[in-house]
Formats: C-alpha cells, structure tokens, sequence
C-alpha cells in the first residue's frame, strides 16, 4: 500500500509499504479517505518541528472507513466512517491524573512522534476513532481536528457569550477558533495582513477585522470595545510581538490564550498583567474535544465553507508540499486523497 515518509528534512518519499493488521481485539482497521496537511506538516518537512522524530509516516488530520474490526470492539463496525483523534498519553502522569492528558510528559501525537495517517490503510485502537454520519463530507470530516484546536483554545480562554475575543492571525487555525467562539456567542475581532484572509474570516463570522499593517490595533480595538479592550485574546501566530500585543489589549480580568511553539522571548512588562489580573494560559492539542466537535460536525453546526481550497491525491503529494510552500498566500487547507 501508498504511504507518504518524510525520512528526513526537505524530502518527502511515497513510499509501498505493508498492509497493517490488527494485533489486538481492542483496534480496528481504517481505510483512509482524507487527510490534511497541517503547518506542522510542513515543519516536519523543513526539519523545523522540535517534536517530530525522522523517519515519519505524517498526518494527524485524518478521517476514513472502517474496513475490519477486533473482536473486543464494540462503539464502531465496518463501514462506519471516522474521525482519527492523534493522541495517545501515559495515564500516570500528573497531567493525565488531573485530566489534562494533551500535555501528558510522554504524549505521542499520531504523525509526529509516531507514524500517522498519511497512507492507505492504518490500525488504531478502538478509542481514538470518533463515528461521523455518513452522510458528512469527506472534506468536511477531516476537518475535525483542526476544529478540535480552536475548541480547546477557547475552552482555555473560557470564552462566554457576550464577550468580546480578539483573534490574532486569520489562517487555517485562526478560522477554527472564530468559528468555534463564534458558535459560544461571542462577539469576534480578528486580525491578519492579508486582505484576503480578512474578508475569508468576515464571510465566516467575523464581526470586525484589523489589518495591522493599515490602522493602529490598539487604537483600533479601544474604539471597538469603548477603551475597554478585549476581554479573550488568541494569538494563532505566536510571535514575540503577537504575544506582547495581546497583553496589552486584554480587557482587565480578561484571559490571553497563546497556542504557539516560538522560542523567542517576548518583552512583557509585569504591570500590565497585575494590574489587569489577567489570566495567561497556553493551548496544545486538545482535551476532550472530538466528542463535541463530531457532534457540530454531525449536525452541520460546523462547515468548512470554503477553509477547504486544494485537493491533491496521494500520487502528488510531493507536488502538494511544494505547492504549499510556494503559494501561502493562496492556500487555507490542503488536503491529500485517497480514492
């Protein structure tokens, strides 16, 4: 069977490798349909992830059809259709005793750590596979994990109807978290410098856009929220300036939400986060948000409506890499097929 390998930095292989079989009655068999091709794919492929290990089976975006099951499985049989959730985590740790397994200290993310879903058939136990309608759209199936970041991210946030959010960022998961406040009532600021993005973002219910590059977003913000500020920001860019930015427009007794990998300090005067008694957190993965995202999926509270922009089968994937990388302007969500 097809499989995508990124064996090493800047290479990218398609490789025929053995069909998988089931070796415990808890796992099941699933023929894949879709996956998509997330940014840290691409970080994967640039050698530029900290996380991943070489060589790497990737995609962690992953839906498909139940094709065999264990004799111990008893939620899904054949023919259902599925989402994949990436994660799998000690149990022992602090952070799984106190339900926060996404951040366990030995968590294993399905195409980063491990091989993941980027080939024709894979085994998975039992408990990582979410029933979709089959009446759902592949391409809209396979957005289901990215959904699941900006549910966490405002879960994080404890984003509340009637509040106001400003997102910063306006690409793929900028997208889902607006869509995912959105669906909590809140009322949606968001910025990007692309134009583009911007009037994507509006189409998707964004209630006000900032393109930094042309107004001040501070002064911008003020005007929108009477000097109040906002009282949840997200940072999808996670940059040292995004995050300094984001303390400085929080509402006081607002949240900040940063759900970036930079390594590079930012400069943040302490009196801004005492005097407004905000609450700083970080957003990874995702805790007990697949159930509920299926569940919007399912009921078509959740569309893409146009996130999803490119479609390559398995045989281009390499042309789908490149295409990616050379047009970032042009693409929000690439995904890989398997028919």
């Amino acid at each position: 069977m097809k499989a995508v390998c990124i064996p090493k930095a800047n290479t990218i292989e398609l490789l025929d490798v053995q069909e998988p079989t089931i070796e415990q009655e808890n796992e099941v068999k699933v023929k894949i349909k879709r996956v998509g091709i997330c940014g840290s794919d691409m970080h994967i492929y640039h050698g530029t992830n900290p996380l991943a290990t070489y060589p790497r089976i990737v995609g962690h975006e992953v839906t498909g059809e139940i094709v065999e099951t264990g004799k111990d499985v008893t939620r899904v049989t054949v023919g259902d259709h599925v989402v994949i959730e990436p994660i799998t985590n000690c149990g022992e740790c602090y952070a799984c005793k106190n339900g926060r397994p996404n951040v366990c200290k030995e968590v294993s993310v399905f195409g980063v750590h491990e091989d993941g879903g980027m080939r024709e058939l894979v085994t998975i136990p039992e408990k990582q596979v979410h029933q979709v309608d089959s009446e759902i759209e592949w391409d809209e199936a396979v957005m289901a994990e990215p959904y699941t970041i900006g549910a966490q991210a405002t879960w994080r946030g404890n984003v509340k109807e009637g509040q106001t959010v400003f997102i910063q960022g306006a690409g793929p998961i900028g997208i889902t978290v607006l869509k995912m406040a959105k669906l909590r009532g809140a009322t949606v600021i968001i910025s990007d410098f692309t134009n583009e993005r911007l009037a994507f973002a509006k189409e998707n219910g964004a209630d006000y856009t900032i393109n930094p590059k042309e107004v001040d977003s501070v002064k911008k913000i003020n005007e929108m929220t009477n000097d109040e500020g906002a009282n949840v920001v997200i940072d999808a860019v996670g940059a040292p300036q995004t995050f300094e930015l984001a303390v400085e427009v929080a509402s006081p007794a607002g949240n900040v939400v940063t759900l970036g990998f930079n390594e590079t300090p930012s400069s943040i005067a302490m009196m801004h986060i005492t005097k407004k008694e905000l609450t700083i957190t970080g957003s990874r993965l995702q805790t007990n948000q697949f159930g509920k995202v299926v569940e919007l999926i399912n009921t078509k509270q959740l569309t893409h409506n146009g996130l999803v922009t490119h479609r390559f089968h398995i045989n281009n994937v390499k042309e789908a890499f490149e295409f990616i990388e050379n047009n970032p302007d042009k693409v929000r969500k690439a995904v890989i097929e398997f028919e």
